[in-house]
């Protein structure tokens, strides 16, 4: 079964009366379970790849299924709805909000799912715990290290138990030692929890530890 299934896709984006072609008619599979790294130089269009997947910006042309779901049907109430239930999105720059203790930044998804105050607090102790952070619900972002505020971001990616995990440059704000134990966990994610995961990375190291590697260039696909 496909988790993702790509046809044909483009993304223009328009600066003023100027046309920029972002993709440029891209077709991929990629399989439940699967673990993908996208690679290319700046500008290959990997991020915008990966925010279309996401349904965080729409094609301009082309067909995009996630889990079954034609996303290019789906207005605007019901592709947040979606990918609330169905995508856990992982930033470089962790994207945590400083006045909160990591238990609440990762409760944060869930308000949009019914679900008791005490309920909430479950899962979200549980998503900490799976990252190794059980000692630090407490903690505000400022407290921790870059490696435990990315970990405190995947337990809040995770912690609505998503079918797909959008990393983009996830080790990119990272020391060797700390981005080492985030593609650790990554990589656990995968293998136990069956996450399917696609990572956009510049990092060779980090790209080694997926099952494929996908290489955009000038918004085309070279290998898939």
């Amino acid at each position: 079964m496909s988790a993702v299934e790509i046809r044909d896709l483009t993304k223009v984006y328009h600066r003023d009366q100027v046309e920029v072609p972002v993709l440029n008619g891209v077709t991929l599979d990629i399989a439940a379970g699967d673990y993908v790294a996208l690679m290319g130089p700046s500008g290959s269009g990997k991020t915008t790849l990966l925010n279309l997947i996401g349904g965080i910006d729409r094609p301009t042309s082309g067909s995009l299924r996630v889990s079954g779901t034609d996303l290019g049907a789906l207005d605007a109430a019901s592709l947040a709805e979606f990918r609330a239930r169905h995508i856990g999105f992982i930033f470089q720059l962790y994207n945590l909000i400083p006045v909160m203790t990591a238990l609440q930044n990762v409760e944060l998804p869930l308000l949009l799912v019914k679900m008791s105050g005490r309920e909430r607090r479950e899962r979200a102790t549980t998503a900490l715990e799976l990252v190794g952070l059980g000692d630090r619900l407490g903690h505000y972002p400022r407290q921790l290290s870059g490696g435990q505020e990315q970990r405190v971001a995947i337990a809040r990616a995770v912690v609505t138990d998503p079918d797909l995990l959008l990393a983009d440059e996830p080790t990119g704000d990272l020391d060797r030692k700390s981005a080492g134990e985030v593609l650790d966990l990554l990589e656990r994610l995968n293998r136990e929890f069956g996450k399917t995961i696609v990572m956009v990375t510049h990092d060779p190291h980090a790209a080694e530890r997926a099952h494929r590697v996908v290489h955009l260039e000038k918004g085309e696909l070279l290998k898939a």
